[in-house]
């Protein structure tokens, strides 16, 4: 595996590939690996003739009260997890040269970057459209693997590449669960014992909102208030919202019509770690 530290050589090494008629395939991280992230990379693997994985912590997407110095990091086991799984270029960039001083320049993608976690985190989505379309133009790839965790993150950046008319082909990959259950997430090492337990909060709550589904419920706020009769909140869980959004325009919507798709969505505090799910339910 190949570690590129620069922005110059990286760019450099993906227009030698490109020549050689190669293609590129693009998995972005923050690093702290699982197997989630490893998935990505299998994805990418099986589809393009070189896999770049990029690890930055990118600072515009965290606000000024959120957790970027204390965001977990582990380099070395990272490096390792890539190279295990084959790998061909690991990017690992530094602040300075993806954020030079004076740096201005900014994207944002209008209404859907408003609602749900754009209510709660408003300069989250600006950080992420903005680094992920520079990290396009330093790797140049064919294609890019995002996650379905982050399914607000990935129709943002799924939005900019249609809007921008970027040549890269989007692959949203399915969310990689713990056997009980919780979404792996880098953000899981936050949580105690017993805050791991209550987590499983999340998904008990997605599935109880798709078997009612399943039933033939199409009222999303009655399937909310039976949810609350139900399922009972743990003392330490603090839900900032579940919502029912309609593809694909990523819409929040009450009820749901037959032979549409949707996301229920998830956001929660499990003592002062915030965690986000969620399902696709096609009807």
């Amino acid at each position: 595996m190949r570690i590129i530290s620069t922005v110059r050589e990286m760019q450099n090494l993906s227009n030698q590939i490109r020549l050689e008629g190669k293609t590129i395939g693009f998995v972005p991280t923050m690093g702290f690996l699982h197997e989630g992230h490893l998935s990505l990379v299998r994805e990418s693997k099986s589809k393009a003739d070189v896999t770049v994985v990029s690890i930055f912590v990118n600072p515009t997407q965290f606000s000024p009260n959120e957790d970027l110095d204390k965001y977990p990091r582990n380099y070395e086991r990272d490096e390792k997890l890539l190279k295990d799984s084959e790998v061909d270029i690991l990017f690992y960039p530094s602040s300075e040269d993806i954020y030079p001083e004076n740096y201005l320049t900014y994207i944002n993608v209008e209404n859907i970057t408003s609602v749900l976690e754009g209510e709660f985190r408003p300069t989250h989505f600006k950080g992420v459209s903005t680094i992920v379309s520079m990290l396009f133009n330093i790797v140049k790839p064919h294609i890019a693997v995002f996650g379905q965790k982050d399914a607000q993150q990935a129709a943002v950046i799924n939005k900019m590449v249609s809007d921008l008319k970027y040549d890269i082909k989007i692959i949203i990959s399915p969310i990689i669960r713990e056997t009980d259950g919780l979404a792996m997430s880098s953000r899981n090492v936050y949580l105690s014992p017993a805050e791991r337990d209550d987590a499983l909060f999340l998904f008990r709550s997605l599935n109880y909102c798709k078997e009612m589904i399943e039933k033939g419920e199409k009222d999303f706020l009655r399937i909310k208030n039976d949810l609350e009769t139900n399922i009972k909140m743990p003392d330490t869980a603090l839900l900032d919202y579940i919502h029912l959004v309609k593809l694909p325009e990523f819409k929040v919507v009450d009820k749901l019509d037959w032979g549409e798709d949707y996301f229920i969505l998830i956001a929660c505090k499990i003592g002062k770690t915030r965690l986000i799910d969620n399902i696709l339910i096609k009807t």
